[in-house]
């Protein structure tokens, strides 16, 4: 796909979709961000965006809730005039002990981690029937099969659902729309991550460091310019995987 004149939802537009917005602008698309607080951080996307000579809108929605999704990519369409990417990258991560682990705590997870991902993506495939892509996002240790951590049990197995929407979707809206997803691992620390935590991630990905939002971007833009590959789950993990 090219990405000129091309416009892109992104369920997500502070930290790590700021820089994917940009991206994506750089190379010539327009840019409609979500957010459900961050109104702030979602305007300095929007304005990041403008600044690279594209349109960009800021549009509220909390995706745990169905119709906030199907809105989203209404009001993107009525906004910029077409849906040709959807970046389904709102997620939530939470650590919630399995013996205190609530039906309500469950919901919470698996609507924002997986079931957004499904609304968004039938909201907005028949808007791509020319063609479109649709990047996912699920988590290094789902996509290894490795809950590794205790504490997550609703969130791997959201992140552990994302991989086979992915699969089943690509089948579902092939060949027209290509839809994949990306596994992030260590990315970003989390703002509360102490700097002896952050070193021993670093120390435990076999490229010594963590990754940064750029990674993140570059595998997005990999997967909407590609042409040819649908159905898969990468990793940005620096090999993270492997030990």
């Amino acid at each position: 796909m090219t990405l000129t004149n091309a416009v892109a939802l992104i369920t997500g537009g502070k930290r790590i979709g700021q820089i994917v917005a940009r991206e994506l602008a750089l190379r010539g698309a327009d840019v409609a961000v979500a957010y459900r607080q961050s109104r702030a951080e979602a305007d300095e996307t929007v304005e990041d965006v403008r600044s690279h000579g594209r349109r960009a809108v800021a549009i509220q929605a909390d995706v745990s809730r169905e119709e906030d999704c199907r809105a989203l990519v209404t009001q993107t369409v009525a906004q910029l005039g077409k849906l040709d990417i959807l970046v389904n990258m709102a997620s939530v991560y939470k650590s919630r002990p399995f013996d205190t682990l609530t039906g309500q705590a469950w919901d919470e997870d698996l609507n924002v981690n997986l079931k957004a991902a499904f609304v968004c993506a039938q909201a907005a495939a028949p808007h791509m029937r020319a063609g479109g892509r649709i990047v996912n996002f699920a988590d290094w240790l789902a996509a290894s099969g490795r809950p590794a951590y205790k504490g997550f049990v609703a969130y791997y197995v959201a992140k552990a659902g994302v991989k086979a929407l992915t699969e089943a979707l690509a089948l579902e809206l092939a060949p027209h729309v290509l839809v994949n997803a990306i596994a992030p691992g260590p990315i970003l620390p989390p703002p509360d991550m102490t700097t002896h935590e952050r070193d021993e991630v670093a120390a435990a990905t076999p490229l010594g460091r963590w990754g940064g939002e750029i990674e993140i971007a570059k595998a997005v833009i990999a997967l909407v310019e590609t042409d040819f590959i649908t159905g898969e789950t990468i990793r940005v993990d620096g090999g993270r995987h492997l030990k």
